[in-house]
């Protein structure tokens, strides 16, 4: 969706960041999925399930820089869409799929895979949603599989927090403590083996342009500066990241599904 098809004051807000040109919504940036990877130890080959694929970007790196063939679950049609036209344009058609499907129903995608990556996916779901999610997670890795995830983080006023979140984000969002977290990837079928935290910095131009590159970066800026009502949304929402930003941070966590 652009700008002028959207409707900016109800659209999510990754929806309304996407539609002003960013391409990096989680909230570590770049550097922390680049961490996950490395934890990751990718050999080629191996296969990864990829959560929310949106436009395949994450899935096309993945096959391009480690040589994993990677399957992506998308919801939206339009995305799987693009998604598949920029596999073809990447000519990676034989390794990187991208399938529309549900993340509550991944018992209907065959084969189990060396990994899974899941980035700011789970924070958007309820305590039971969080749960089916992570347990179908668990159910499609092959034994010792790696469970590769990236979300936000709250280390206290957790109530204030997803209220606020809710109303300015315009979606379900209730980030977890760090132990929190690790509790619920260890009853869901999994051993945490490495973590990371740190601060959130979504819309922080500085992040910005580390993530997006200067030319990427420059056209996210000109069309929040030109365009009102992208201005307006995406400021508000960096309003709320600020005034609870000694509490919101990301986490990073690489885990192994444990022996049945």
């Amino acid at each position: 969706m652009t700008p002028s098809t959207l409707n900016l004051q109800t659209a999510s807000a990754h929806q309304v960041m996407a539609a002003a040109g960013k391409k990096i919504l989680r909230p570590g940036g770049k550097a922390a999925t680049l961490q996950l990877c490395q934890w990751a130890q990718f050999q080629p080959g191996e296969t990864v399930l990829e959560l929310a694929a949106s436009f395949g970007y994450s899935a096309i790196a993945l096959a391009q820089q480690y040589g994993v063939r990677v399957v992506g679950v998308e919801k939206n049609p339009e995305s799987v869409a693009r998604a598949r036209v920029n596999i073809q344009a990447a000519g990676l058609s034989d390794r990187v799929e991208v399938i529309e499907g549900d993340i509550f129903h991944l018992e209907r995608i065959p084969g189990q895979f060396d990994c899974v990556l899941a980035e700011a996916i789970l924070t958007m779901q309820s305590p039971l949603g969080k749960a089916k999610v992570l347990q179908g997670i668990c159910d499609r890795l092959k034994p010792g599989g790696r469970f590769l995830s990236h979300e936000l983080l709250a280390r206290a006023s957790q109530t204030e927090i997803h209220q606020a979140l809710a109303a300015a984000l315009r979606v379900n969002s209730t980030p977890l403590s760090e132990q929190e977290w690790i509790e619920l990837c260890q009853t869901t079928g999994f051993e945490v083996v490495q973590r990371q935290t740190g601060a959130m910095e979504l819309l922080n131009p500085t992040r910005i342009i580390q993530d997006e590159g200067w030319v990427d970066a420059s056209k996210f800026f000109w069309n929040v500066l030109t365009q009102p009502g992208l201005r307006d949304r995406l400021f508000a929402i960096r309003r709320v990241f600020k005034q609870y930003e000694r509490e919101l941070g990301y986490l990073i966590l690489s885990a192994e599904r444990k022996s049945i």
